[in-house]
């Protein structure tokens, strides 16, 4: 819908048509984009959505390498090797992580080596230090000396007590990776393990869309932050920690604002003055038909609209300021707030992330109890507890207290959102819906 079009639906004539979730959700994605890709460091770039392929530029690992502390040896040396007739071996130097000048292997010898240093030239396999003296002329060793306290280093004699076969206890060159291979693929969300590859390639950069900067605001001269004390007639502000929480969660960097009064020029001017920093603003309350609803009052770029849902009946959408930043108001009940949130911001998020899983998963389960009833013409999003089907029986879901869009307690026991579409007045005990899983 065009901004004239859609400023006629919301102020004109018809502005009292009810919109559906898909159309308000279909509305705002519609002026929302992937944000432009920047070159970041790596600890910068996680949870960033890649937008190179990454190939591997040489062999990982670069050498062969050991992968346990004790001894490289040549196969023939230790191949008759036992506890009760040990393979005695001259050692011929020290390898440790790092060690570029080699000492080579012959018939009868052996190198001390710690686990990542270098394989030597002639050693063809690695004895764990496990199954040798140490170099102690004793029995089986539960670890390798220490250097400083070795008078010995990597001299003297080591007695082996198990063979080893070519190869074994070997990292080989390009046993992870070949060199050309891809290594990660443009649209990879990168977390820590993505990171770490990265940083075992060699990439101190890496090209990717940033995380969106979303700022959170909530609205209500009635409402105290927490730690505070609350006289009458106030409430603690749970709404901003909480959805500053979730765009956290979605992939956002987020900044909390706080408790807006009641007062529309300084709502204004605090909506302004982020506008700096902000990808998406995203207000809580202010947006029903009160006297008070500050939102509504400031900001005329907003348009507000009926929604055939429950909870969250009235939300609104515009873009504001020079660059026009997407602002979206969802309503300032917290269960409200939040399953808004879930529905309208996070896909927002997701998708100037530029990651193609913008919804969260939806799964089909087994209602036991029901649900004794649900509005007419308007989709109900129940909180409910989710659990995954196993080999007994198929997966089900709970409701999770009641309806109100005032029970926090409840939200924050749910995994899940049970949906009733809107033509649905009650669900039957034992009957299939369909639940949206919130983690």
């Amino acid at each position: 819908m065009s901004s004239t079009a859609e400023r006629a639906a919301d102020h004109g004539p018809d502005q009292d048509r009810v919109w559906t979730v898909a159309e308000h959700l279909d509305d705002i994605l519609g002026h929302v984009h992937p944000l432009e890709p920047i070159e970041l460091q790596l600890l910068e770039a996680q949870g960033c959505v890649l937008v190179e392929d990454v190939t591997v530029p040489g062999a990982l690992p670069p050498f062969d390498n050991s992968s346990m502390d004790g001894y490289a040896v040549r196969t023939a040396d230790v191949a008759a090797a036992t506890e009760d007739h040990p393979a005695v071996l001259t050692v011929v130097g020290d390898i440790a992580a790092g060690s570029g000048d080699l000492p080579a292997v012959g018939p009868g010898e052996a190198a001390r080596i710690m686990t990542g240093a270098p394989t030597p030239p002639g050693g063809q396999a690695v004895v764990p230090v496990e199954w040798t003296d140490g170099g102690l002329d004793s029995g089986p060793v539960t670890h390798m000396p220490a250097r400083g306290s070795d008078p010995h280093g990597g001299s003297g004699r080591v007695r082996v007590f198990h063979p080893v076969r070519e190869g074994q206890h070997v990292r080989t060159r390009g046993s992870d990776a070949d060199a050309g291979e891809l290594a990660l693929r443009a649209g990879t969300l990168l977390g820590a393990p993505q990171i770490g590859l990265l940083a075992a390639l060699g990439r101190a950069t890496v090209k990717v869309r940033p995380r969106p900067r979303v700022v959170v605001i909530s609205t209500g001269s009635e409402l105290v932050q927490p730690g505070e004390e609350v006289g009458p007639g106030r409430i603690h502000d749970s709404n901003s920690f909480q959805l500053t929480a979730a765009a956290r969660e979605a992939g956002a960097i987020a900044y909390r604002v706080g408790a807006v009064a009641d007062d529309a020029a300084t709502l204004r001017a605090a909506v302004e003055d982020q506008l700096v920093r902000a990808d998406v603003v995203v207000t809580s309350g202010g947006v029903s038909v009160g006297a008070y609803d500050v939102v509504k009052e400031a900001m005329h770029e907003v348009h507000f609209r009926k929604l055939a849902m429950q909870p969250g009946k009235p939300q609104g959408f515009g873009r504001v300021g020079p660059e026009d930043t997407p602002l979206i108001a969802l309503p300032g009940n917290p269960v409200s707030s939040y399953v808004s949130f879930e529905l309208f911001v996070r896909p927002v998020i997701r998708t100037m992330l530029g990651g193609t899983d913008i919804h969260r998963t939806i799964e089909r389960a087994v209602c036991p109890e029901g649900v004794a009833s649900s509005p007419k013409d308007r989709r109900q999003f129940l909180r409910g507890w989710y659990e995954p089907a196993t080999i007994d029986g198929p997966a089900t879901v709970s409701p999770v207290g009641g309806a109100g869009s005032h029970l926090i307690k409840a939200m924050a026991h749910a995994n899940a959102l049970i949906v009733v579409p809107e033509d649905v007045t009650k669900v039957a005990p034992g009957a299939e819906v369909d639940v949206v899983l919130l983690a």
